[in-house]
């Protein structure tokens, strides 16, 4: 079906008039993939009634199949629908741009001054929210994820597979993949899904323009500064990320932070809960902290001049992190209908799902382990990875702060702007308090 025909049956409104309501996503997607998938939910279906419901979540189960941040890439699907490619990258840039430019500007601050005493209290505050969000994303997803004992054991072998035995994500997603794809034979031999409506040979040129698009000014960069460079490097972590992380915007995290923390260096436990506060505070996906790694990691380790050589790290971590997303979307839209409609696909997506539960708590237990305390060590007992924090350290300021948190978004349901902000607020009120 051809994109003008698409834009008939839908009634779709101009591309101007689009533009204009995809800026005003880009700007109000505070809060993480949940609240943002909500308010495309809103805008989209219930008061432009550019998508049915149907649609919608069709879309929405196709993007949680594939690896990088859902939410991004149903916005890009939102655009491209009515209005074709051109469609589908601006919307997906409008969602990501306006919160980009201002993480690279908090990067920068950050990157020059570091944290003075009032920043350090203002950083506990966000962090303590930052646990609280990540705490009340796990309960949701698990709500949602986990409808049988099933998926409870998938949930369960998948943290300790990643949280003990220090397994691969992307091991622990294609075993569950796998597991459930299988799991659904006797079904699938009983059904059919509806035929995709576009060309294998057109695919494949998409296929092939959007891969020159995404890897050649990565090679570019690799070829002008080294292999060995660090943005080289971040150049090859973050498209293998692009490409590896299934399971949302939360998975992506618990990947990313055991690699830039523990495996590169790039970034301390502390920095990096730093960034994640940084990326919650503004709108934009969560992942945009990979801007933030990129940005630190460069200034750091890349020589040059400062700024700069930073500005082209946020530049790598950005183009290796989203310019794959249009290549997913631009080549899979097509196919949605009949994705969605296999039930073997259905049962591998919800089996990833009930595993992302499991690296969802473990990033829960990582992020709280260095949020309340000040010293956590790693320890070996036989073939388990244990962390062990030292419990003199504990930071009563934040376990209050955080405890607050969850009862703010969980029980009072408030916003997470306003959650952030007051317990912002409380931690700055107690550093000057103490100070004074």
């Amino acid at each position: 079906m051809e994109k003008q025909d698409v834009a008939q049956e839908l009634g779709a409104p101009s591309f101007s008039t689009s533009l204009g309501v995809w800026a005003r996503i880009g700007f109000l997607s505070f809060g993480g993939p949940a609240a943002q998938i909500a308010l495309m939910h809103r805008v989209l279906v219930d008061e432009r009634r550019w998508l049915d419901e149907h649609q919608y979540l069709s879309a929405l189960s196709f993007c949680m199949l594939l690896p990088g941040p859902e939410a991004m890439q149903l916005a890009t699907y939102s655009g491209w629908r009515p209005h074709g490619v051109k469609g589908g990258l601006a919307a997906g840039l409008l969602f990501v741009v306006p919160g980009a430019v201002l993480v690279f500007a908090l990067s920068l601050l950050y990157g020059a001054f570091g944290k003075a005493p009032p920043d350090e209290a203002l950083f506990e505050g966000v962090k303590a929210a930052v646990l609280a969000i990540v705490l009340e994303a796990l309960w949701r997803v698990s709500q949602r994820a986990l409808r049988g004992s099933f998926d409870w054991v998938v949930a369960a072998v998948a943290f300790v597979a990643v949280f003990f035995l220090d397994l691969p994500f992307p091991l622990v997603v294609a075993a569950a993949a796998i597991g459930g794809y299988l799991r659904t034979s006797d079904l699938a031999d009983g059904l059919a899904a509806p035929a995709p409506t576009v060309r294998f040979s057109q695919t494949a040129r998409t296929f092939a323009l959007w891969l020159v698009i995404w890897i050649g000014p990565l090679l570019a960069v690799a070829a002008v500064f080294g292999s060995d460079h660090v943005l080289a490097q971040l150049a090859w972590f973050f498209s293998k990320l692009a490409v590896v992380t299934f399971g949302g915007a939360y998975a992506v995290l618990a990947y990313m932070v055991q690699a830039v923390v523990q495996g590169y260096g790039w970034l301390s436990p502390g920095e990096m809960l730093d960034g994640l506060g940084l990326a919650e505070a503004t709108p934009g996906p969560l992942i945009l902290v990979t801007e933030f790694v990129g940005y630190i990691a460069a200034l750091r380790f890349g020589g040059g001049e400062p700024i700069l050589i930073g500005l082209l790290g946020a530049l790598v971590t950005l183009w290796a992190t989203f310019a794959p997303c249009f290549l997913w979307i631009f080549v899979g839209a097509p196919y949605i209908e009949w994705l969605t409609g296999a039930p073997r696909l259905v049962s591998a997506l919800r089996t990833v799902t009930a595993a992302v539960v499991g690296v969802i708590l473990n990033l829960s237990v990582w992020f709280a382990l260095h949020v309340l305390f000040g010293d956590v060590s790693e320890q070996a007992l036989g073939p388990l990875r244990l962390f062990v924090p030292d419990l003199a350290t504990v930071n009563w300021m934040s376990l209050f702060l955080s405890g607050l948190a969850v009862v703010l978004l969980v029980n009072l349901r408030r916003g997470i702007a306003m959650t952030l902000g007051i317990c912002v607020g409380l931690a700055l009120l107690s550093f000057y308090v103490a100070a004074a």
